[in-house]
């Protein structure tokens, strides 16, 4: 059978994700691009063979021709979305956050537990990358004994002027957040945050450092500079009793010129993690097609473990204490 899948919002990672269902998913095609514009939506459904065009996301999901949902519209409509799918019966691939609101996430939750299934996998790709997936199996093949420290940046470009450190927690850092999460296979209970000052005080965009500490005895640390300046850079290592582990360099190549060697950035994170996209997505299809979540892939769950970190990492930058994290009791529907 032809998965038939719906791409709902046509921006940037709408695009991204309609050229990887066109082109890269055997098993899957893409039937309907949705967005409130209809310009966009045409041009990216004329770009990649898609069959038609919509602008209401609600009545998208419940087209009798459509099997799937890949969301990738604004954050704000995601656990709206969500709950949309779960109502029809379709698996939503659905990129992060599931909510900046924990209690949102919990709503979600709520309804595949009532609906009896799992039908919402989450936007963390990074779970598939697979420099992150070697790492975690250097963990798991006891190399490197108990794991005993993280330590993780998340560096861009530039950030919009009003881009605060709140924001940067809250929509940069969930990420990190997550794959920590994941390859530790730990929850947080404390995060402290803080953010560096100049001369002349703490000015707008200024990175965050955050400390986490683990149910396990870990350390992580988060680093979000969203202003480097010069380029797109995310690293990580984690230490172990043994010895350590570390993502490799992502650049393709060295330059040599001008009495220099280098090796370029991308401008932005869609080169680094093109492959991890990839892969994601092709376990989206295999999940439509069996019913199974991917033991890989982050789930409404995580979306609220996510959410629950960052609520209390502004509060901690806030107030300048380390704060607690209290989560609710993982339902017996998302043990993997």
């Amino acid at each position: 059978m032809t998965i038939k899948i719906a791409v709902i919002g046509a921006g940037i990672m709408g695009a991204d994700h309609a050229k990887i269902v066109s082109g890269d998913l055997p098993g899957a095609v893409l039937h309907v691009v949705c967005d409130a514009s209809s310009d966009r939506a045409r041009k990216i459904a004329d770009e990649f063979g898609a069959a038609d065009v919509a602008s209401d996301p609600f009545a998208t999901i419940a087209r009798s021709d459509v099997d799937a949902v890949l969301v990738a519209s604004p954050d704000e409509t995601h656990a709206p979305l969500s709950l949309a799918a779960i109502k029809a019966g379709k698996p939503i691939l659905c990129e992060k956050p599931l909510s900046q609101s924990s209690k949102e996430c919990l709503e979600v939750i709520d309804a595949e537990i009532k609906s009896g299934r799992q039908f919402v996998q989450l936007g963390f790709m990074r779970r598939f990358d697979p420099s992150y997936r070697e790492m975690k199996a250097a963990l798991m093949d006891g190399s490197l004994g108990h794991a005993l420290m993280m330590h993780n940046f998340h560096r861009n470009v530039e950030a919009p002027a009003n881009f605060s450190g709140q924001m940067a927690i809250t929509n940069s850092a969930p990420h990190e957040f997550d794959v920590a999460r994941f390859i530790l296979d730990a929850e947080y209970r404390f995060v402290t945050a803080f953010q560096p000052k100049g001369p002349n005080g703490l000015r707008a965009g200024a990175p965050v450092f955050m400390v986490l500490e683990t149910d396990k005895g870990q350390l992580v640390n988060i680093e979000i500079n969203n202003n480097a300046a010069y380029g797109y850079d995310v690293r990580g290592e984690l230490v172990g009793e043994r010895g350590s582990v570390s993502l490799a360099a992502t650049s393709h190549l060295r330059r040599d010129s001008s009495m220099m060697a280098f090796e370029p950035y991308a401008p932005d994170w869609r080169p680094r993690f093109a492959e991890a996209y990839r892969l994601q997505n092709k376990a989206f299809v295999d999940f439509v097609r069996t019913g199974k979540i991917p033991a890989v892939a982050a789930d409404a769950w995580s979306g609220y473990a996510a959410a629950l970190v960052a609520e209390a990492g502004v509060e901690a930058l806030v107030s300048g204490r380390r704060i607690g994290i209290e989560r609710a009791e993982r339902p017996v529907l998302y043990d993997r």
